[in-house]
């Protein structure tokens, strides 16, 4: 007789309504995979893992409260059988890198297919990484020209921006275009103007002068 294989027991953490029904939506097919629970943030996965702890978390990395890599650091530190695929928008070299530092053993764009994602799952559940081609060209990019010292760590930043929004609102304030920045950072525009909307939204303003100026008056830049 042959035996019953369990299906691969999910948690999505998302805090956008649409890329959620999105992502639920790509995985409704597969037989193989059972999605256990879904978290708005970093923080409600964590609660939501005390209860029932699963086998493959989907990570959002831009999230309230707790973002996606801080999650994975935590969540990689008490459960660390638990897998993490990072599936997210952003394509920018620190948060690949960031993630992977954090534990994540996986790293996808949302725009992948229904298959390319189910797949991704299964491999990092047994063992294996997971990445679309682009990232995983980035990340070796990024390992070549910036080799990480022994001692370094994930650590709080000293500002409320990470660094690739630093160097982006530095190219706002030079007067860089979106193409002009997005070009230099070897990212997408629409990569670009996504930072540049969370950068207006952690300094609470609506314009790069009034960015600046934030930035300025707190010696960031």
């Amino acid at each position: 007789m042959q035996q019953e294989i369990s299906p691969i027991s999910i948690a999505i953490a998302e805090d956008q309504p649409l890329a959620l029904q999105s992502i639920l939506k790509k995985l409704s097919n597969s037989t193989t995979l059972q999605i256990a629970f879904t978290a708005i943030n970093g923080l409600d996965l964590l609660e939501k893992l005390q209860e029932q702890l699963v086998e493959v978390v989907l990570m959002d990395i831009e999230m309230p409260i707790m973002d996606g890599i801080t999650a994975t650091h935590s969540l990689k530190e008490k459960y660390p059988n638990t897998k993490v695929l990072i599936l997210t928008t952003f394509d920018d070299d620190d948060k690949i890198f960031n993630a992977i530092l954090a534990g994540a053993s996986g790293y996808l764009l949302k725009d992948e297919s229904p298959a390319t994602i189910s797949r991704s799952i299964f491999d990092i559940h047994h063992g294996g990484a997971a990445m679309s081609p682009g990232i995983a060209l980035k990340t070796l990019n990024h390992i070549k020209h910036h080799p990480p010292s022994p001692t370094e760590q994930i650590s709080p930043s000293t500002t409320i921006l990470s660094g690739r929004e630093m160097e982006i609102l530095t190219a706002l304030k030079d007067g860089l275009a979106y193409k002009q920045i997005a070009d230099g950072l070897f990212i997408s525009e629409g990569t670009v103007r996504k930072h540049i909307e969370n950068i207006y939204r952690k300094l609470q303003v609506n314009n790069k002068v009034s960015a600046v100026n934030i930035a300025r008056a707190n010696k960031w830049l």
